[in-house]
């Protein structure tokens, strides 16, 4: 299993990142695809998780979006109105549905870096 995060960069506060995370050897459809982030000297917190649902962290809401595309493998994460404190290395990762709540798959992480 290869999950490809892209997308990250550098932004203005205000402005806005599209993140994408293309996965390979799963059948993506069976998967539950998270965006977690880790900012400097801090632990690694949950973003954002798409099922038949979607679920993101609270200080995200109406701000982040996150999307799959099953026919491309591939699952976005839409980030609006970034604020400094977004500033993180963001990973996607991978859960079979029905199994254990821990992710499984891991991707290698895009940068985001957000100046005020």
């Amino acid at each position: 299993v290869q999950l490809q995060a892209s997308g990250g960069g550098l932004v203005q506060a205000g402005g806005s990142l599209r993140l994408s995370c293309a996965a390979s050897g799963l059948t993506f459809s069976r998967y539950r695809m998270g965006w977690f982030r880790q900012a400097p000297g801090k632990e690694r917190e949950f973003v954002a998780a798409i099922s038949n649902n979607t679920y993101y962290e609270d200080s995200v809401k109406g701000r982040f979006t996150i999307s799959r595309d099953n026919a491309k493998n591939t699952v976005y994460l839409q980030m609006n109105s970034l604020k400094p404190e977004n500033t993180a290395v963001y990973y996607c990762a991978a859960n079979l549905l029905g199994s254990s709540p821990k992710y499984r798959f891991w991707g290698q992480g895009t940068l985001v870096t957000v100046s005020s």
